[in-house]
């Protein structure tokens, strides 16, 4: 009986440490030529490269202060990029990242660790213009100035219908000011438009009828 249990854990263990060595060997290898780039105040770009022949799914990047305190652990899968931006960062502070390849077994060793420092706020113009041949910036700055011309489409359309509302509503005021008149030509009495009478009482006489004399017969 105890030589039958030596037996099953035996197997057990060589069952378990073939799987894990085999788990092991089909790791993609670490990222090399980790480098960080376009540096600004507030952001980094990272790009490493991934020995060929391995099939990577993914990648993650552990982000943190050089003071040892960790900042952000970034993961993505299904893509082949090979490059990352980092956002939100500290001015004027040193970070640490490393870099991992992620595979359809699981993820690789860490990258060698990259150190680098933040830009001034105030650096950030010069920077600007020594990285104006970057895609990256390119890229960013084609978006900004997508956004600004949509806002001034977006606001010359509004103009222009704020102007067709306002013609439709002054045609509209001077169609109604129209029938309105109509209307009160049309509510006048017939006395109103019949021939005005003299203020004695008598009907005015036509300037175009001469008075006929009055006639006083007596009888004899």
């Amino acid at each position: 009986m105890a030589r039958l249990l030596v037996l099953v854990n035996s197997a057990v263990l060589l069952l378990f440490g073939s799987d894990m060595f085999l788990v092991g060997a089909n790791r993609p290898p670490a990222p090399v030529n980790v480098s960080v780039t376009h540096l600004r105040a507030d952001s980094a770009n990272v790009s490493w490269e991934v020995p060929e022949g391995d099939i990577i799914i993914g990648f993650s990047i552990s982000q943190q202060r050089q003071d040892g305190h960790m900042q952000r652990f970034i993961r993505e899968v299904n893509t082949t990029s090979r490059s990352c931006v980092l956002w939100d960062l500290e001015e004027e502070t040193d970070y640490i990242i490393q870099v991992q390849s992620i595979g359809l077994y699981g993820e690789s060793q860490a990258s060698k660790k990259v150190h680098f420092r933040t830009l001034k706020k105030s650096d950030r113009i010069s920077s600007n213009s020594s990285n104006q041949d970057d895609p990256t910036v390119q890229g960013l700055d084609k978006s900004r100035h997508l956004q600004t011309g949509e806002m001034i489409i977006i606001v010359v359309v509004l103009v222009m219908w704020a102007a067709v509302i306002a013609l439709f509503c002054r045609q509209y005021d001077i169609i109604k000011d129209n029938d309105s008149s109509n209307n009160k030509e049309k509510a006048k009495p017939s006395s109103e438009r019949s021939t005005p009478e003299h203020h004695s009482g008598g009907l005015l006489r036509s300037k175009f009828h001469p008075s006929v004399p009055s006639i006083n017969i007596i009888e004899v």
